[in-house]
């Protein structure tokens, strides 16, 4: 009967490497690819470059007429052309005060050219309205255009059509690193809820079988067989 036990801890280290072996793939090898990248690279640092914008008065807030009270402002620019985008709704002039109804694709390849850096060559410009909750551009401001850049690296770049802010980059290296981080996290649809039960539950698992293995291999040596055959 005692040596019926240590068949069935060996069977059950069997079947528990065969459950989460798959998964201890996916969690070695993301952490091999974290563990050897650069995040500052991964989120796109080295292919824009660095943008400073002059002041501008308020003075010409004076100018915009709105059924609303400003309770945020902030400064967005077009070219050299400077905007103030109001309580995250509006967009309008910061010399006439005039409102602007979002940005074109023209100005939004005047602003992904101020800060994507000049080695990389258009390829296509579309307007994206929406998207799922696994796409690049996800939980950020929609429309965007996305700019799409030639070249081995997959370059994109997002803005925000309604207030022409410059959003991110995404390329080659990122969507790797996003697809791991996936498998890390085993968060198939937010990527970043580390609290989720698959997770959870593989962790488990993940304890029973180097507890297992520990078992079985104290119970293969000399002493360990004395002590189960005792």
């Amino acid at each position: 009967m005692r040596k019926n036990n240590k068949f069935y801890l060996r069977k059950a280290h069997r079947w528990l490497g065969v459950l989460i072996g798959i998964q201890f793939l996916f969690w070695t090898i993301s952490g091999l690819y974290f563990s050897w990248t650069d995040i500052d690279e991964i989120h796109g640092d080295h292919f824009l470059n660095e943008v400073e914008h002059p002041s501008v008065s308020l003075s010409n807030l004076t100018k915009v007429e709105l059924d609303m009270e400003v309770e945020r402002i902030s400064l967005r620019f077009i070219g050299d052309k400077a905007y103030f985008w109001l309580n995250n709704k509006v967009l309008v002039d910061a010399e006439s005060g005039e409102e602007k109804a979002g940005v074109t694709k023209e100005e939004a390849l005047i602003i992904a050219q101020k800060y994507v850096k000049p080695d990389f060559k258009v390829a296509q410009i579309q307007l994206v309205e929406e998207v799922d909750v696994h796409h690049e551009y996800r939980e950020r401001p929609l429309p965007a255009w996305r700019i799409d850049y030639e070249g081995d690296n997959a370059l994109s770049a997002y803005i925000s059509q309604r207030d022409g802010s410059f959003q991110r980059v995404r390329h080659r290296d990122w969507r790797w690193f996003d697809f791991l981080w996936m498998t890390h996290t085993m968060d198939y649809e937010s990527r970043d809820n580390i609290n989720n039960w698959l997770l959870r539950i593989f962790s488990v698992f993940g304890l029973l079988t180097v507890f297992s293995g520990f078992a079985l291999f104290f119970f293969t040596t000399k002493r360990g067989a004395k002590l189960i055959n005792s």
